[in-house]
């Protein structure tokens, strides 16, 4: 859309290049004028005051050299040129003042569009902070769950969640390259921009509804008693959580429980702290101190869900490890047939040793072969195997053997899930980057994807959990869980810390 500054601007430009064409063109006429009148009165009978006996008043005149003429014409017809030169020079500089002109009254615009870079940086801090900001309200919603009202909270949330959802693809697609222009690439960077401020409205304007809901002010008590009854529940589920870590270890070996490596002393740490933290809210309700209890109450809530990421975090890599160990052997068999199906397919085409899909079907075999030789090797991984086998067998499958793509989706789903949860009880150390690749590959696996798409949010799953330690490790994980946040966007989320 074309502004009214950008419209009018051909048209003063016109009107100004006709003004110095007139200027131009009544300089010449005056100097023509000038030019032409003294021949006229040369030619003319002057009239001569007194007799014709006497002397003649312009008689010095007329009897004067023939140059002299040449003399009045050359004043003219400088005058002349300096008019059209003045007027020329005058047209080039209204001319140039126009190009660079912005604004009507001919001062260049200031640039108030943030730079490149700029953007690019506010684009990736929101993101990080609509990813907290949703993560925290959905902690908080869970503990007023059985309400009477939630409804309108659970929508906010699910509206904000999906404005932040479209943010991080639109991320996604900008780190692939997409769109190629600057001008695109700006448009992309502002829309990401506008998306995550867009859900931190949705949840601000919940807000305050949302206290109101949980009536913190005038029920602490139940609240408290809430919070007080998972926090038990959950100190018992810690200490299973802890057996069935030893067991896996000793079952599947080190490699197979990495991904929940020190969870079960990071959710420890974390009960400690809410112990502490219900006992405050508990003492500042019986002392009418109201705001700082429910201070105290939202740390601890924050704490619990934390810890409860955590516990539930191994008992999922438990359940995913056994379902592994259980389709392996089916696995290899469907590999086998893939491989027969790649075979045939090579033989009809007339392939011969040596091309492209007879390498694809030796590495295949070569995966195959290897994985049989690890489970008779002693303790081993069984979801890194699914993984092997389905790469490997990928590049040759044709999907007649269903039972890789059920492989394929275990893989996928676990391997979100657990970078699901470590972004998610290490978020104040975690930036954008892990966040936008865990984003990509939780969409992936709700599009009903195919073996490729599976094998792409494995991928993209593993380098968030990867990103997401180097961030970590940079910045240093929290020694305790923020508890400044509560549901709400930028506006709202710090009013009881």
């Amino acid at each position: 859309m074309t502004s009214s500054l950008i419209r009018g601007r051909p048209r003063r430009g016109t009107a100004h290049i006709s003004v110095r064409v007139v200027h131009a063109v009544v300089g010449v006429l005056v100097a023509v004028a000038w030019l032409v009148l003294p021949g006229m009165t040369s030619r003319a009978e002057a009239p001569v005051a007194g007799g014709t006996d006497g002397p003649v008043a312009g008689a010095a005149a007329q009897e004067a050299p023939e140059d002299s003429t040449a003399g009045d014409l050359a004043l003219p017809l400088v005058a002349a040129a300096a008019a059209v030169a003045v007027a020329g020079y005058a047209y080039v500089r209204r001319s140039r003042r126009a190009r660079t002109r912005t604004t009507p009254g001919g001062a260049p615009a200031p640039d108030t569009a943030p730079a490149g870079s700029e953007l690019d940086t506010r684009a990736q801090s929101l993101l990080t902070e609509a990813d907290n900001w949703v993560r925290t309200s959905r902690e908080e919603l869970s503990f007023a769950l059985g309400r009477a009202g939630v409804e309108g909270d659970e929508r906010a949330l699910r509206e904000a969640a999906a404005e932040l959802a479209s943010a991080f693809r639109m991320r996604q697609r900008y780190d692939d390259g997409l769109p190629e222009d600057d001008a695109g690439r700006q448009q992309v960077l502002a829309g990401i921009v506008g998306r995550c401020e867009e859900a931190g409205r949705r949840l601000d304007a919940e807000a305050a509804g949302f206290d109101q809901l949980r009536g913190l002010e005038g029920d602490l008590g139940g609240a408290l008693a809430v919070a007080e009854g998972r926090f038990r529940e959950l100190t018992a589920r810690t200490g299973g959580a802890g057996a069935t870590l030893v067991e896996l270890d000793k079952r599947y070996g080190p490699a197979a429980t990495a991904p929940v490596a020190g969870y079960v002393e990071q959710a420890k740490d974390r009960l400690v702290f809410a112990t502490t933290r219900l006992n405050e809210a508990r003492q500042g309700a019986d002392l009418d101190a109201t705001e700082q209890a429910i201070g105290r109450l939202r740390a601890a809530e924050a704490a619990i869900a934390q810890a409860e990421l955590l516990v539930h975090g191994v008992e999922r890599l438990a359940e995913d490890l056994a379902a592994a160990a259980a389709l392996v052997p089916a696995a290899l068999t469907g590999g086998e047939t893939e491989i027969a199906g790649a075979r045939e397919r090579a033989a009809r085409a007339g392939g011969g040793s040596g091309g492209p899909k007879d390498v694809r079907i030796g590495h295949a075999d070569g995966v195959l072969a290897d994985v049989r030789e690890e489970l008779t090797g002693g303790p081993y991984d069984p979801v890194e195997a699914l993984r092997r086998i389905v790469r490997g067998v990928v590049p040759v499958a044709d999907g007649r053997a269903g039972v890789v793509s059920a492989a394929a989706w275990l893989v996928a789903r676990s391997s979100t899930a657990a970078a699901d949860d470590h972004i998610a009880t290490h978020r104040s150390a975690v930036g954008s980057a892990p966040r936008t690749r865990l984003a990509e590959a939780r969409r992936l696996l709700a599009s009903t994807p195919g073996l490729t798409d599976l094998l792409t949010t494995d991928a993209l799953a593993r380098r968030a959990r990867e990103l997401a330690e180097q961030d970590i490790r940079l910045r240093g994980a929290e020694p305790e869980p923020a508890t400044s946040q509560s549901f709400g966007g930028p506006r709202t989320c710090e009013r009881r810390g």
